[in-house]
């Protein structure tokens, strides 16, 4: 049975195709900024005593349809710049999240937070494009490729000094990961079947893993309490972005979550 990965997979893999085959791919947006510290960004707020918080921005899920109506990124990035987040997250997917790369580069120019470009990368050519819209991370989901693949995509990034967040569900997938360079390991809390979402998975996989390994918790966490019982399992570092995106007062919010 096709999963709802599947199907946003494969439209990927066909909009990749096209954008390879256009005359001007990658498009060219002048020399962006050298790469902001992701990763660094995080474990400095980790050492300082908080927590490390990936904000996202977001406007809509195939799951939830539309977060939020007046959607304005540059203002989002910077009420959670001001609200204490250590990096941002923007989706870029249109097909599937209402995303867009203009939203990556009017976030990343209003602020100066680390910034990762959420999408399914599917080939290493995406990385060079991420790079081009200023992008200083790149996510790599274990449950949508092989292993080559994978590590190719993680070694075009690597090449141009941009961190990866590999995003995991499952024993087998962190075991998979952990074969990768990149020792910042994102768990998704949610089934990717059911949409139904487990916190226990972050304290079970967490357990498993080298101790030089960043751990993000992802997907479900909407309080302080949230953060403060994954702590108390050694996780400090969360990407939260729905939760975040339905308050009327985003720098409020974010601050209540870390601040």
């Amino acid at each position: 049975m096709s999963t709802i990965l599947d199907k946003i997979l494969a439209t990927k893999r066909s909009e990749v195709a096209a954008r390879r085959a256009a005359p001007a791919a990658p498009v060219a947006r002048g020399e962006p900024s050298p790469p902001r510290g992701f990763k660094a960004a995080l474990d400095a707020k980790v050492a300082a005593g908080g927590y490390g918080l990936i904000a996202e921005i977001k406007k809509a899920s195939p799951s939830k349809g539309l977060i939020r109506a007046d959607f304005d990124p540059p203002a989002h990035a910077s009420a959670y710049q001001a609200g204490g987040a250590a990096c941002l997250s923007v989706l870029t997917d249109q097909e599937y999240f209402q995303g867009h790369e203009a939203y990556l580069i009017a976030a990343r120019a209003a602020c100066d937070l680390p910034v990762i470009r959420k999408d399914f990368m599917v080939d290493p050519w995406q990385v060079a494009e991420s790079r081009a819209i200023g992008a200083d991370a790149i996510l790599i989901i274990v449950a949508a490729l092989d292993d080559g693949p994978m590590a190719e995509i993680e070694a075009a990034a690597i090449a141009l000094d941009m961190d990866v967040l590999v995003e995991v569900h499952d024993a087998h997938e962190l075991e998979r990961a952990l074969r990768l360079r990149s020792r910042l390991i994102g768990v998704n809390n949610r089934n990717l079947k059911t949409f139904e979402v487990d916190l226990q998975k972050t304290y079970e996989l967490v357990r498993r893993a080298p101790k030089d390994c960043t751990f993000v918790a992802e997907s479900g966490l909407t309080s302080r309490a949230d953060l403060d019982a994954m702590a108390e399992h050694d996780i400090r570092c969360f990407l939260i972005g729905e939760s975040l995106m339905r308050q009327a007062d985003v720098e409020a919010a974010t601050r209540a979550l870390v601040g």
